[in-house]
């Protein structure tokens, strides 16, 4: 498990501090609020004994209203999506007796892995159509298909299928509670990363709300990369693959060859 050092906290708070002074109540402030991030590592490493791993990601509100934090009315939503690519969805029907992939649809570039942490539910921190707009929340990410679709039934099925398909994988992930504020305007994210994480760039990205309004957004990039043997495997299949071809067949034959040396009847 990734754990925040003391260290990181105490530079964090020197670097925000000074940016933080409140205007005395009553003033009118012509400075708006911000956001700051930090990761608790920039780089994730996948090796053959690989069961997931924490990330924690930390910030801080510059320059917030002391009225609002009081009355609790800033919200914040950590996301960590992984690369886009495009996903298809099949649709299995028994005909005659027979399973068979009977229809599919494919969505445009969507993430491949997506997690979310949030302050409490995100529909009470803003409404259906913004976050449609800014694309943030499991159920409010565009799945907009390739091609021409006749039927929105079918449309709004497979977008269903798919959401339901990613979270029983584990790679979409959502906690309602994952940020706490450990003081008035300090926060902590704690977000999953499952087994099965794809390697490539990540992007951590933290949404802060104002009384149910997108007001600062922030984001970063995590490195989900490949060590050892897996990644050997994975150069050679990419940039060379009529050595990977060749040497799968070798395995195959002595895999083959010494299992018949095993198992004969003499």
């Amino acid at each position: 498990m990734l754990r925040l050092a003391p260290l990181v906290i105490a530079a964090f708070l020197a670097i925000v501090s000074p940016t933080s002074a409140q205007v005395p109540f009553g003033e009118a402030s012509t400075v708006k609020e911000g956001l700051e991030i930090g990761t608790s590592t920039s780089e994730i490493a996948i090796t053959s004994d690989f069961r997931g791993a924490d990330l924690t990601v930390f910030g801080a509100l510059t320059n917030a209203d002391e009225l609002f934090l009081a009355i609790g009315q800033y919200d914040v939503i950590v996301t960590l999506e992984g690369p886009r690519d495009y996903a298809t969805v099949r649709r299995k029907e028994r005909v005659l007796g027979i399973w068979m992939n009977t229809n599919s649809m494919t969505f445009e570039l969507v993430p491949e892995s997506y997690s979310l942490a949030s302050t409490r539910e995100i529909d009470t921190i803003d409404e259906e159509p913004s976050l449609n707009s800014i694309g943030v929340g499991i159920n409010h990410l565009a799945l907009t298909p390739t091609g021409y679709i006749g039927n929105a039934v079918d449309l709004s099925d497979f977008r269903d299928a798919y959401r339901r398909l990613k979270l029983a994988s584990g790679l979409y992930q959502r906690d309602t509670s994952g940020v706490r504020f450990v003081s008035s305007s300090l926060f902590r994210a704690s977000l999953r990363l499952p087994a099965n994480i794809p390697d490539g760039v990540h992007t951590v990205r933290a949404y802060l709300f104002k009384g149910r309004e997108l007001i600062h957004e922030r984001e970063l990039p995590l490195r989900v990369v490949k060590t050892g043997l897996e990644q050997a495997i994975t150069d050679t299949a990419h940039n060379r693959p009529i050595t990977y071809g060749f040497l799968c067949v070798m395995i195959a034959v002595i895999t083959g060859w010494g299992a018949s040396l095993i198992f004969r009847k003499d």
